[in-house]
Protein backbone atom coordinates (compact mmCIF):
# COMPACT_ATOMS: atom_id res chain seq x y z
CA UNK A 1 0.00 0.00 0.00
CA UNK A 2 1.29 3.56 -1.21
CA UNK A 3 -0.38 6.36 0.64
CA UNK A 4 0.19 10.14 0.14
CA UNK A 5 -0.13 12.55 2.91
CA UNK A 6 -1.13 15.26 2.26
CA UNK A 7 -0.64 18.18 4.54
CA UNK A 8 -0.14 22.11 5.41
CA UNK A 9 1.34 21.66 9.13
CA UNK A 10 4.52 19.85 9.21
CA UNK A 11 7.79 20.32 11.51
CA UNK A 12 9.93 22.79 10.52
CA UNK A 13 13.38 24.09 11.88
CA UNK A 14 12.04 27.76 12.98
CA UNK A 15 8.87 25.88 14.66
CA UNK A 16 9.85 22.07 15.31
CA UNK A 17 6.34 21.73 17.02
CA UNK A 18 4.20 22.62 14.11
CA UNK A 19 2.27 19.79 13.00
CA UNK A 20 4.99 17.48 15.02
CA UNK A 21 1.95 14.84 15.59
CA UNK A 22 0.88 14.46 11.59
CA UNK A 23 5.20 13.73 11.42
CA UNK A 24 4.45 11.14 14.21
CA UNK A 25 2.11 9.27 12.34
CA UNK A 26 3.59 9.01 9.62
CA UNK A 27 6.30 7.67 11.02
CA UNK A 28 4.40 4.90 12.48
CA UNK A 29 2.66 4.33 9.78
CA UNK A 30 6.40 3.56 8.13
CA UNK A 31 6.71 0.94 10.58
CA UNK A 32 4.22 -0.69 10.31
CA UNK A 33 5.13 -1.35 6.18
CA UNK A 34 2.68 1.31 4.66
CA UNK A 35 4.75 3.24 2.39
CA UNK A 36 3.99 6.66 2.69
CA UNK A 37 5.38 9.72 0.84
CA UNK A 38 4.70 13.16 2.47
CA UNK A 39 3.22 16.03 0.74
CA UNK A 40 3.74 19.16 2.17
CA UNK A 41 2.16 22.28 1.13
CA UNK A 42 3.99 25.34 0.05
CA UNK A 43 3.33 28.94 -1.37
CA UNK A 44 4.78 31.97 -1.87
CA UNK A 45 1.38 33.39 0.03
CA UNK A 46 -1.24 31.45 2.27
CA UNK A 47 -3.63 33.01 -0.52
CA UNK A 48 -1.71 31.42 -3.55
CA UNK A 49 -0.43 27.97 -1.52
CA UNK A 50 -3.44 26.02 -2.10
CA UNK A 51 -3.89 26.94 -5.84
CA UNK A 52 -0.36 26.00 -6.54
CA UNK A 53 -0.99 22.45 -4.69
CA UNK A 54 -4.17 21.96 -6.65
CA UNK A 55 -1.49 21.59 -9.74
CA UNK A 56 0.83 19.66 -8.02
CA UNK A 57 -0.97 17.38 -6.33
CA UNK A 58 -2.11 16.07 -10.07
CA UNK A 59 1.79 15.96 -10.99
CA UNK A 60 2.25 13.58 -7.99
CA UNK A 61 -0.53 11.04 -8.88
CA UNK A 62 0.17 11.56 -12.44
CA UNK A 63 3.82 10.06 -12.25
CA UNK A 64 3.68 7.89 -9.04
CA UNK A 65 1.43 4.59 -8.01
CA UNK A 66 -0.18 6.14 -5.10
CA UNK A 67 -3.19 3.81 -3.67
CA UNK A 68 -4.66 7.02 -1.56
CA UNK A 69 -4.28 10.58 -0.23
CA UNK A 70 -4.65 11.40 3.19
CA UNK A 71 -5.30 14.86 3.54
CA UNK A 72 -4.50 16.31 7.31
CA UNK A 73 -7.15 19.87 7.75
CA UNK A 74 -10.24 20.17 5.57
CA UNK A 75 -8.63 22.74 3.68
CA UNK A 76 -5.89 20.07 2.25
CA UNK A 77 -8.91 17.56 1.87
CA UNK A 78 -10.41 20.21 -0.28
CA UNK A 79 -7.58 20.36 -2.30
CA UNK A 80 -7.38 16.53 -2.73
CA UNK A 81 -10.73 16.33 -3.67
CA UNK A 82 -10.12 18.01 -6.93
CA UNK A 83 -9.42 15.04 -7.92
CA UNK A 84 -11.16 11.50 -8.19
CA UNK A 85 -8.31 9.54 -9.29
CA UNK A 86 -7.49 7.51 -6.32
CA UNK A 87 -9.06 7.41 -2.68
CA UNK A 88 -9.09 10.29 -0.38
CA UNK A 89 -9.12 10.20 3.71
CA UNK A 90 -9.20 13.66 5.69
CA UNK A 91 -8.41 13.98 9.06
CA UNK A 92 -10.06 17.10 10.79
CA UNK A 93 -8.03 18.27 13.28
CA UNK A 94 -10.62 20.34 15.43
CA UNK A 95 -11.20 23.90 14.22
CA UNK A 96 -11.87 23.15 10.88
CA UNK A 97 -15.24 21.66 12.18
CA UNK A 98 -15.48 23.40 15.21
CA UNK A 99 -14.70 26.86 14.04
CA UNK A 100 -11.59 29.29 15.30
CA UNK A 101 -12.50 31.49 18.53
CA UNK A 102 -11.69 35.27 19.25
CA UNK A 103 -10.84 36.90 22.17
CA UNK A 104 -14.53 36.65 23.02
CA UNK A 105 -14.78 32.87 22.73
CA UNK A 106 -16.61 33.27 19.27
CA UNK A 107 -15.81 31.72 16.16
CA UNK A 108 -14.38 34.43 13.63
CA UNK A 109 -16.48 34.99 10.22
CA UNK A 110 -14.13 33.50 8.11
CA UNK A 111 -13.48 30.47 9.88
CA UNK A 112 -17.27 29.79 9.91
CA UNK A 113 -17.29 29.92 5.93
CA UNK A 114 -14.32 27.23 6.83
CA UNK A 115 -16.51 24.83 8.69
CA UNK A 116 -19.20 24.85 6.24
CA UNK A 117 -16.77 23.91 3.49
CA UNK A 118 -15.21 21.21 5.84
CA UNK A 119 -18.84 19.99 6.75
CA UNK A 120 -19.49 19.47 2.41
CA UNK A 121 -16.25 17.86 2.53
CA UNK A 122 -17.13 15.44 4.93
CA UNK A 123 -19.78 13.86 2.27
CA UNK A 124 -17.41 14.00 -0.64
CA UNK A 125 -14.50 12.31 0.93
CA UNK A 126 -13.83 8.06 0.81
CA UNK A 127 -13.99 8.49 4.67
CA UNK A 128 -13.41 11.02 7.52
CA UNK A 129 -11.06 10.73 10.82
CA UNK A 130 -12.13 13.20 13.75
CA UNK A 131 -10.42 13.18 17.03
CA UNK A 132 -13.35 13.59 19.09
CA UNK A 133 -16.99 12.48 19.74
CA UNK A 134 -17.93 16.22 19.56
CA UNK A 135 -16.12 16.54 16.33
CA UNK A 136 -17.99 13.70 15.29
CA UNK A 137 -21.42 15.40 16.07
CA UNK A 138 -21.04 17.86 13.90
CA UNK A 139 -20.89 15.76 10.71
CA UNK A 140 -24.05 15.11 9.13
CA UNK A 141 -22.00 11.37 8.26
CA UNK A 142 -22.83 8.11 9.88
CA UNK A 143 -19.57 6.48 9.16
CA UNK A 144 -17.06 8.89 11.14
CA UNK A 145 -14.17 7.30 12.10
CA UNK A 146 -13.13 8.67 15.49
CA UNK A 147 -9.15 8.12 16.53
CA UNK A 148 -7.25 10.67 18.72
CA UNK A 149 -3.80 11.19 17.36
CA UNK A 150 -1.60 9.27 18.81
CA UNK A 151 1.51 9.69 21.68
CA UNK A 152 4.81 8.96 20.99
CA UNK A 153 5.57 7.04 24.48
CA UNK A 154 9.53 6.81 23.61
CA UNK A 155 9.68 10.77 23.80
CA UNK A 156 6.76 11.49 26.46
CA UNK A 157 7.79 9.17 29.58
CA UNK A 158 8.19 10.24 32.67
CA UNK A 159 11.83 11.62 34.11
CA UNK A 160 12.76 12.82 37.65
CA UNK A 161 12.17 15.85 38.11
CA UNK A 162 15.39 17.08 39.23
CA UNK A 163 16.90 15.81 36.41
CA UNK A 164 14.83 17.30 33.77
CA UNK A 165 14.94 20.65 35.85
CA UNK A 166 18.37 20.65 35.20
CA UNK A 167 18.58 19.87 32.00
CA UNK A 168 16.34 22.72 31.18
CA UNK A 169 18.40 25.08 33.95
CA UNK A 170 15.46 25.90 35.72
CA UNK A 171 14.97 26.17 39.35
CA UNK A 172 14.68 23.38 41.90
CA UNK A 173 13.11 25.80 44.52
CA UNK A 174 10.46 26.86 42.33
CA UNK A 175 6.85 25.39 41.46
CA UNK A 176 6.40 25.47 38.03
CA UNK A 177 2.80 25.84 36.15
CA UNK A 178 3.17 24.85 32.35
CA UNK A 179 1.16 26.83 29.81
CA UNK A 180 2.07 24.85 26.91
CA UNK A 181 0.98 26.74 24.03
CA UNK A 182 1.64 30.19 21.91
CA UNK A 183 -0.03 32.76 23.80
CA UNK A 184 -1.03 34.73 21.22
CA UNK A 185 -3.70 32.32 19.68
CA UNK A 186 -7.07 33.51 21.41
CA UNK A 187 -8.75 29.88 21.21
CA UNK A 188 -5.82 28.94 24.32
CA UNK A 189 -7.32 31.63 26.34
CA UNK A 190 -3.85 32.94 27.97
CA UNK A 191 -5.44 35.61 29.76
CA UNK A 192 -7.00 33.09 32.15
CA UNK A 193 -3.99 30.99 33.04
CA UNK A 194 -2.31 34.34 33.29
CA UNK A 195 -4.96 35.74 36.18
CA UNK A 196 -4.39 32.61 37.87
CA UNK A 197 -1.02 32.54 38.05
CA UNK A 198 -1.27 36.13 39.29
CA UNK A 199 -3.81 34.60 41.88
CA UNK A 200 -1.22 32.05 43.35
CA UNK A 201 1.65 33.89 43.10
CA UNK A 202 -0.22 36.42 45.85
CA UNK A 203 -0.20 33.24 47.93
CA UNK A 204 2.94 31.59 47.13
CA UNK A 205 5.86 33.81 45.42
CA UNK A 206 7.58 30.77 44.46
CA UNK A 207 4.86 29.97 41.95
CA UNK A 208 5.79 30.42 38.07
CA UNK A 209 4.04 30.00 34.94
CA UNK A 210 5.96 28.94 31.94
CA UNK A 211 4.40 29.33 28.40
CA UNK A 212 6.42 26.68 26.03
CA UNK A 213 5.44 26.22 22.37
CA UNK A 214 7.91 25.86 19.48
CA UNK A 215 9.55 23.48 20.93
CA UNK A 216 10.87 20.22 19.55
CA UNK A 217 8.64 17.27 21.27
CA UNK A 218 12.00 16.06 23.67
CA UNK A 219 12.42 19.32 25.15
CA UNK A 220 8.87 19.67 25.66
CA UNK A 221 8.24 16.51 27.30
CA UNK A 222 11.27 17.47 29.48
CA UNK A 223 9.02 20.06 30.54
CA UNK A 224 6.17 18.01 30.67
CA UNK A 225 8.59 16.36 33.47
CA UNK A 226 10.35 19.29 34.73
CA UNK A 227 6.79 21.05 36.00
CA UNK A 228 4.22 20.70 38.93
CA UNK A 229 1.11 20.89 36.55
CA UNK A 230 -0.39 21.39 33.03
CA UNK A 231 -2.42 24.34 33.46
CA UNK A 232 -4.92 24.32 29.98
CA UNK A 233 -7.51 26.98 29.93
CA UNK A 234 -8.14 26.47 26.00
CA UNK A 235 -11.90 27.96 25.16
CA UNK A 236 -12.69 25.05 22.36
CA UNK A 237 -10.38 21.68 21.41
CA UNK A 238 -10.83 18.63 19.39
CA UNK A 239 -8.53 16.36 21.22
CA UNK A 240 -5.62 18.13 22.64
CA UNK A 241 -2.24 16.61 22.17
CA UNK A 242 -0.28 18.39 25.23
CA UNK A 243 -2.90 16.87 27.70
CA UNK A 244 -2.69 13.41 26.37
CA UNK A 245 1.33 13.64 26.45
CA UNK A 246 1.29 15.30 29.92
CA UNK A 247 -0.95 12.03 30.86
CA UNK A 248 2.04 10.30 29.43
CA UNK A 249 4.41 12.35 31.67
CA UNK A 250 2.03 11.21 34.49
CA UNK A 251 2.03 15.45 34.84
CA UNK A 252 -0.96 16.70 36.83
CA UNK A 253 -3.58 18.46 34.60
CA UNK A 254 -6.24 21.65 35.85
CA UNK A 255 -8.09 21.62 32.56
CA UNK A 256 -11.43 23.41 30.74
CA UNK A 257 -13.44 20.95 29.75
CA UNK A 258 -13.09 21.01 26.01
CA UNK A 259 -12.69 18.48 23.28
CA UNK A 260 -12.14 15.00 24.74
CA UNK A 261 -9.75 16.17 27.41
CA UNK A 262 -12.82 14.82 30.27
CA UNK A 263 -12.42 11.50 29.07
CA UNK A 264 -8.93 11.10 28.64
CA UNK A 265 -8.22 12.18 31.88
CA UNK A 266 -11.23 10.55 33.35
CA UNK A 267 -10.54 9.47 37.24
CA UNK A 268 -6.83 10.08 36.87
CA UNK A 269 -5.89 11.65 40.53
CA UNK A 270 -4.35 15.07 40.37
CA UNK A 271 -6.28 16.22 37.57
CA UNK A 272 -8.98 18.35 37.07
CA UNK A 273 -11.63 19.48 34.89
CA UNK A 274 -12.80 22.94 35.59
CA UNK A 275 -15.04 25.69 34.94
CA UNK A 276 -13.32 28.72 33.01
CA UNK A 277 -13.25 30.78 36.49
CA UNK A 278 -10.07 32.41 38.01
CA UNK A 279 -11.39 30.83 41.83
CA UNK A 280 -12.23 26.96 40.73
CA UNK A 281 -8.72 26.59 38.54
CA UNK A 282 -6.69 28.04 41.77
CA UNK A 283 -8.16 26.08 44.29
CA UNK A 284 -7.79 22.88 42.24
CA UNK A 285 -4.03 23.69 40.89
CA UNK A 286 -3.43 24.61 45.22
CA UNK A 287 -4.09 21.27 45.88
CA UNK A 288 -2.21 19.72 43.21
CA UNK A 289 1.10 21.77 44.31
CA UNK A 290 -0.18 20.80 48.31
CA UNK A 291 0.04 17.19 47.35
CA UNK A 292 3.36 17.09 45.42
CA UNK A 293 3.18 13.92 43.70
CA UNK A 294 2.42 12.56 39.96
CA UNK A 295 -0.29 11.25 38.45
CA UNK A 296 -0.99 7.25 37.09
CA UNK A 297 -1.63 8.92 33.78
CA UNK A 298 0.42 7.13 31.42
CA UNK A 299 -1.13 4.40 32.43
CA UNK A 300 -4.98 5.73 31.32
CA UNK A 301 -3.73 6.49 27.88
CA UNK A 302 -1.99 3.61 26.94
CA UNK A 303 -4.13 2.61 24.13
CA UNK A 304 -3.35 5.31 22.22
CA UNK A 305 0.31 4.12 21.48
CA UNK A 306 2.13 5.18 18.32
CA UNK A 307 1.57 1.44 16.99
CA UNK A 308 -2.15 1.09 17.79
CA UNK A 309 -3.05 3.78 16.30
CA UNK A 310 -1.47 3.64 13.70
CA UNK A 311 -3.17 0.35 12.93
CA UNK A 312 -6.65 1.62 13.11
CA UNK A 313 -5.43 4.31 10.41
CA UNK A 314 -4.33 1.38 8.48
CA UNK A 315 -7.70 -0.44 8.84
CA UNK A 316 -9.70 3.23 7.26
CA UNK A 317 -7.23 2.73 4.73
CA UNK A 318 -8.08 -1.20 3.92
CA UNK A 319 -11.77 -0.53 4.25
CA UNK A 320 -11.63 2.84 1.45
CA UNK A 321 -9.43 1.02 -1.09
CA UNK A 322 -11.49 -2.72 -0.70
CA UNK A 323 -14.89 -0.66 -1.47
CA UNK A 324 -13.32 1.14 -4.45
CA UNK A 325 -12.11 -1.89 -5.47
CA UNK A 326 -15.75 -3.01 -5.42
CA UNK A 327 -16.88 -0.86 -6.92
CA UNK A 328 -14.60 -1.10 -9.71
CA UNK A 329 -15.44 -4.95 -10.22
CA UNK A 330 -19.53 -4.10 -10.37
CA UNK A 331 -18.63 -1.71 -12.98
CA UNK A 332 -16.81 -4.55 -15.05
CA UNK A 333 -19.40 -7.05 -14.17
CA UNK A 334 -22.32 -4.58 -15.39
CA UNK A 335 -20.22 -3.36 -18.32
CA UNK A 336 -22.39 -4.53 -21.96
CA UNK A 337 -20.89 -6.98 -24.03
CA UNK A 338 -19.60 -5.90 -26.98
CA UNK A 339 -20.94 -6.82 -30.10
CA UNK A 340 -19.63 -10.07 -31.54
CA UNK A 341 -19.20 -12.01 -27.73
Amino acid sequence: MKVLVATSIYPTTENPAFGSFVRTQVEYLRRAGVGVEVFRLHGRSRKLMYLEAAFELRRWLSDSSIDLVHAHYSYVGIIARTQWKVPVVVSYCGDDILGTMNELGKPTFFSRLAVIAGRILSNRADAVIVKSHEMASKLKREDVHIIPHEIDFEVFRPVEKEQARAALGLDPRKKYLLFAANPKIPVKRFPLARAVADELQRQDPSIALLAIYKEPQDRLALFMSACDALIFTSYQEGSPNVVKQAMACNLPIVSTDVGDVRDVIGATKGCYVCKPDVRQFADCLVDVLRRGVRTQGREKVKQLSGPAVAQRVIEVYEQVLSKRKGHAVDRAESKPLSAGT
